[in-house]
């Protein structure tokens, strides 16, 4: 049976958009083989079955189609002229917008060496030619299923991770064998921007240093998940920038643990502005005086003082003598001392 026209999109689908399509009904299905014939039985079975059937004739016209329509599954030829199926199954696995789809071959090559090459591409499945369609919805069933299991996880999880960005916790994966971030979320992507400037496909160093002194160290990985699991977590990573401070805690294993594994690593801002606000109040400073009491209970010392708040030495002096003044101390162990009591009073969860 020759087929007729066999629609490249379904009728109303922008060509360079996915969006349009509704995956609510039926799944998607990008069948590719530059046999007319082949296409017409295939096609038509999965018409009939309530499928949305997308078509390619050739390599480029598969990777297109994919990409503008991301298919639930690929059946594809694995003999084509041109850039055979092996290739554009190893370019849909390179990118990351289709690597997830997957793709089951089509083949008239039973040898071993074929069949192992195919799957060697990425395929997930492999259906001899020629092609019995009730078999073909068969194999696709079991694939489809477990895809659509993946997608709905996958959505959970962002849904999770755009939570915790609405309570102000922001999330990141990294690989924990070479520091390269997985993903982040919108939240997280703005805060390292802010305390470790230029975007990065790695981690920050210093996050690399915890992550490894706590997951690779001695073979930690297993310790830090039973770890985890006993709500025994490692400690937190701590980074300050003015008087903020960006904390990093381990969440849980994402990935397997081979090579340490995919961790997630929850991060948390927490801004000390109101606590010099409140010290500013409590002992009637000014703003400046409040920040120097501050850094003085942090344990600096004049000259980094100075460097935090760009003043000179000799300035932030003149503030503290005052500070001193205002809360009837004469050192900056006392002063410090009363601060902290106040500000405990006040931010129970604060950490000098």
């Amino acid at each position: 049976m020759m087929m007729t026209t066999a629609p490249s999109y379904p009728p109303g689908l922008p060509s360079a958009s996915a969006a349009a399509l509704d995956r609510s009904d039926s799944d998607v299905v990008l069948i590719v083989d530059d046999v007319p014939d082949n296409l017409a039985v295939l096609h038509d079975a999965l018409d009939e079955s309530g499928y949305t059937v997308l078509v390619a004739m050739h390599g480029e016209a598969a990777l297109q189609r994919a990409a503008q329509a991301l298919p639930d599954i690929v059946l594809l030829d694995a003999m084509m002229p041109g850039m055979d199926g092996f290739e554009v199954a190893r370019r849909l696995k390179a990118s990351p917008a289709t690597a997830h789809i997957p793709i089951i071959f089509m083949t008239g090559l039973t040898e071993t060496e074929h069949l192992v090459a195919a799957l060697e591409a990425g395929g997930v499945d492999y259906v001899t030619k020629p092609i019995k369609p009730r078999e073909v919805m068969a194999r696709m069933g079991v694939h489809l299923g477990a895809a659509r299991k993946a997608r709905q996880d996958a959505s959970q999880a962002r849904e999770a991770r755009n939570a915790l960005d609405a309570f102000g916790y922001a999330s990141i994966t990294v690989r924990a064998s070479d520091g390269r971030l997985i993903w982040q979320t919108p939240l997280a992507r703005e805060l390292l921007h802010t305390y470790f400037g230029e975007a990065s496909p790695w981690a920050p160093e210093p996050l690399q240093t915890w992550l490894r002194r706590h997951v690779l160290a001695d073979g930690n990985a297993e310790k830090a998940v039973e770890a985890l699991q006993a709500l025994a977590e490692p400690p937190r990573l701590a980074i300050d920038h003015g008087a903020r401070r960006l904390t990093f805690r381990l969440h849980q294993q994402a990935g397997d643990s081979e090579g340490g594994g995919d961790w997630l690593i929850v991060m948390r801002e927490v801004s000390d502005a109101k606590i010099i606000e409140s010290m500013s109040l409590a002992f009637k400073l000014t703003a400046r005086e409040a920040e120097v009491l501050y850094w003085v209970v942090k344990g600096k010392i004049n000259r980094d003082i100075g460097d935090i708040l760009g003043a000179s030495p000799a300035t932030v002096k003149k503030h503290l003598e005052r500070v001193f003044a205002k809360l009837g101390v004469e050192t900056r162990t006392a002063a410090a001392g009363m601060a902290m009591n106040r500000i405990r009073q006040l931010h129970p969860q604060f950490e000098g």
